[in-house]
């Protein structure tokens, strides 16, 4: 009976362990912050460390070649709406002529009648024309305004999304190429916890699972969930990696911070000795 109940106790602490997994808190939201247009930075508004909210303005940028093709594209504006006011003003009277011959129509013969209509159709069909054509002129030319106006936007490239600065890696007066990397913000509000399972563990871990979360460093305890399971082994460690869900309830939790996994395996041994 002795050896019954030692061996019960043995048998019961054995199965109540824990499959400890050590992490890292990461977020599930960093943004790279890349340069979209060609230029010299020319200011920059936040440092690393500082909290930004979306729609910030993070940094601008000046380009001379960007100035000179926005004064040009400005300047075609100006000529093609002044070229468009010239025709509507010449359209206009040749209308407002041809009305008044028409008025005083018994003041001619029919010949000076006939001749003077004919020189004022031609008048009207020409400044038409022109006039249609200046209207196309304006707008190509709003057009063309319209996209450098988006590209003024790239030269103030705003935050995506709230979160921290994490990385700077540009300078006042710096040159930057479309597609370089200029910041990097970490959103505070997403995090997760990275962990890695040896292969050999694998079968303990299901997405979904609920798991313990203790962040030692914090003395933060809570729970959370088996978000995914990264289908890649790590050739060198027969290690797979594991997302770890859990509800942010501490303002001081950050990424990059160590963190503690403990997988039940009481249900998982249960299953297996049915």
């Amino acid at each position: 009976m002795k050896y019954t109940i030692l061996f019960l106790l043995t048998f019961s602490s054995l199965f109540s362990a824990d499959l400890v997994l050590t992490g890292t808190v990461i977020s599930n939201n960093q943004k790279m912050i890349p340069a979209r247009y060609m230029g010299y930075i020319k200011k920059i508004n936040f440092e690393v460390g500082d909290m930004v909210k979306r729609e910030d303005v993070l940094f601008e940028m000046e380009s001379a070649e960007f100035d000179i093709l926005e004064s040009q594209a400005d300047l075609a504006l100006e000529q093609a709406k002044l070229m468009l006011e010239v025709y509507q003003t010449k359209f206009n009277g040749a209308k407002k002529e041809k009305r008044n011959l028409e008025r005083d129509r018994k003041l001619y013969s029919k010949e000076k009648f006939g001749f003077n209509m004919d020189d004022l159709k031609q008048n009207t069909d020409s400044a038409s024309a022109s006039l249609e054509s200046a209207q196309v002129l304006v707008k190509q030319a709003s057009e063309k305004t319209k996209q450098f106006a988006t590209i003024a936007g790239y030269l103030k490239v705003k935050a995506p999304n709230d979160g921290i600065l994490v990385d700077k890696k540009i300078r006042v007066g710096d040159m930057v190429a479309p597609g370089m990397l200029t910041m990097i913000i970490v959103d505070m509000d997403h995090l997760e916890i990275e962990a890695e399972v040896a292969e050999s563990d694998l079968k303990y871990v299901r997405r979904n699972k609920v798991v313990d979360v203790k962040i030692p460093s914090l003395g933060y305890k809570t729970s959370g969930y088996i978000k995914a399971i990264v289908p890649s082994a790590n050739p060198m460690a027969h290690t797979f990696k594991i997302r770890i869900h859990f509800e942010k309830k501490h303002d001081t939790i950050f990424p990059g911070m160590y963190a503690k996994i403990y997988v039940d395996l009481t249900n998982e041994i249960d299953t297996k000795i049915q």
